[in-house]
């Protein structure tokens, strides 16, 4: 069993300067289309939401995986589901803008059970991502179609467990993981094992 990440437009220092959402999305459907049947996608955090967007229509998509990830609705975006303002397609967003995509302590909210070593390394290897990549709405949702598994991390200190656990009833099912928001760096052989259990289940 192989595994491709995907470079999203969006994040890094070497992101397109107005790229949103919508360019992660088609980042996200260009891996797809050159992935070979079936795919088992992963979306982690913000990466539900390009994936919600991505992986609609797309017959190669077997399961979408939901790793302490948004799972929005049609209409929906990252800052709309933190209850600020939405915005329409092309409508008052900020091209040029960009957020550090860390919080006030990223070592205790997104790491805290990572070991002290890999947790200072990564919080170092933290990157801006752009504004618009927040404001910009889902037009489809994914999860409507396409088989779903929800994997809750019940400590997460990012995503809150209870949020989480709102969101997971858009997925056909739920597993959960006793971990904070990053169990890929705390319980890659557990995480794993959950994959590997889903990807084998022939979905």
């Amino acid at each position: 069993m192989r595994s491709r990440t995907v470079a999203l437009p969006s994040v890094g220092p070497q992101r397109t300067p107005t790229a949103g959402m919508y360019d992660d999305a088609d980042a996200i459907t260009a891996e797809i289309r050159r992935t070979p049947r079936p795919i088992v996608v992963v979306a982690h955090s913000y990466a539900g939401i390009p994936v919600t967007q991505a992986a609609v229509g797309r017959s190669g998509v077997a399961h979408i995986v939901y790793l302490a990830a948004y799972v929005p609705a049609e209409g929906e975006s990252l800052n709309s589901m933190h209850g600020q303002n939405a915005h329409a397609p092309g409508e008052e967003e900020d091209l040029t803008g960009t957020t550090p995509a860390i919080f006030d302590d990223p070592r205790a909210s997104l790491f805290g059970d990572v070991p002290d070593a890999l947790a200072r390394q990564t919080v170092d290897m933290l990157v801006e991502q752009s504004l618009r990549a927040y404001q910009q709405p889902v037009t489809r949702a994914a999860w409507r179609t396409v088989p779903s598994t929800y994997l809750l991390c019940t400590q997460d200190q990012a995503l809150p467990p209870t949020r989480q656990e709102q969101m997971s009833v858009r997925t056909s099912r739920v597993e959960r993981l006793g971990t904070h928001h990053c169990p890929f760096l705390s319980a890659p052989v557990e995480l794993a094992a959950v994959l590997d259990k889903i990807a084998s289940a022939g979905h």
